[in-house]
């Protein structure tokens, strides 16, 4: 058992603020994760032609449970791989390659969003999607700091003229109790508008669908948008308080962004390839709808972990 799997199991306490979930949401993760890379061993010993005899080779240094624990450490405090490696006693290659085989578990066990989940049957997806048109979900986008791309024309894409930096830009859309991400869009360029990224998303929930937003979708009927200020002129006092009634009912997926950063992989420049940006990203927000309780299937042979 790891220092830390045994600091936890001490101060249970503490298994939010160091890994971002409670101690029984990490210990159900950890079950789920070993169970599903049981089952991937299983199918590869019987997909191989064996010239020696099982149970032979190199053996791994860490644990599921080790392994699991190293990736958590980097996506909530993202310290650096040499770090981590001095941390769990392997080298900094290992901690890498750890890091980015274990990120697939993750992003397999937990699903981002409730259209990820859903979509994988269409039976399930067709009373989901006359449900959400019940309601008026709340859509916002948010950017990320990353790397200056070395390419001048591939850099432009990615510049913000908002944040005066290179960019990623990710929509987040949630329930109206902001108990559930229903669909995330994650790695445009800093350059696109939030009107013209929501715009590529809409097909995924639907023409029908109805929203809420700020002012960056003013213009859009689809979307419940606050009034703007006339030019020359003030916003009258009814609209003002309509204004701040449409704010409060917004709140709450600018809380849930706020949930998304904790994870400082997703909120401080990313370090990594850019080409992984997409899976760290979906894993925070799988990780995430796990730590809110939305709904999230785990491993089949698990099922104390619903």
């Amino acid at each position: 058992m790891s220092k830390l799997r045994d600091y936890l199991d001490k101060n249970p306490q503490q298994a939010k603020r160091l890994l971002g979930m409670e101690y029984e949401q990490l210990i159900k993760l950890i079950q789920a994760a070993e169970l599903l890379e049981q089952e991937r061993r299983q199918e590869q010993e019987k997909a191989k032609i064996r010239l020696i005899k099982a149970g032979g080779g190199r053996h791994q240094k860490l644990s599921v449970e080790e392994q699991i624990l190293l990736t958590l450490i980097y996506l909530h405090q993202m310290p650096t791989f040499q770090m981590l490696g001095l941390q769990f006693e392997v080298s900094e290659s290992t901690a890498n390659d750890i890091f980015h085989n274990k990120i697939k578990i993750l992003r397999e066990l937990l699903p981002a969003s409730l259209v990820e989940q859903i979509k994988k049957n269409e039976s399930d997806w067709e009373w989901v999607e006359k449900i959400l048109l019940e309601f008026e979900l709340v859509v916002d986008s948010y950017e990320q700091p990353m790397q200056r791309p070395t390419d001048n024309e591939e850099q432009k894409k990615y510049y913000s003229g908002k944040k005066k930096t290179h960019t990623f830009k990710n929509q987040v859309i949630v329930m109206p109790n902001g108990k559930e991400i229903v669909d995330i869009a994650v790695g445009y360029t800093g350059a696109t508008s939030d009107l013209k990224l929501w715009r590529e998303r809409r097909e995924e929930l639907g023409n029908n669908q109805k929203y809420r937003g700020d002012k960056a979708y003013v213009g859009e009927t689809a979307i419940n948008t606050p009034y703007k200020k006339p030019r020359n002129q003030e916003i009258s006092l009814e609209h003002r308080e309509e204004n701040r009634l449409k704010a409060k009912q917004r709140i709450v997926v600018e809380h849930l962004i706020r949930l998304i950063k904790i994870y400082r992989v997703a909120s401080e420049r990313f370090r990594l390839k850019s080409q992984n940006y997409e899976a760290v990203i979906l894993t925070v927000c799988g990780l995430i709808r796990w730590r809110i309780g939305a709904i999230v299937l785990l491993s089949k042979n698990c099922p104390e972990c619903f």
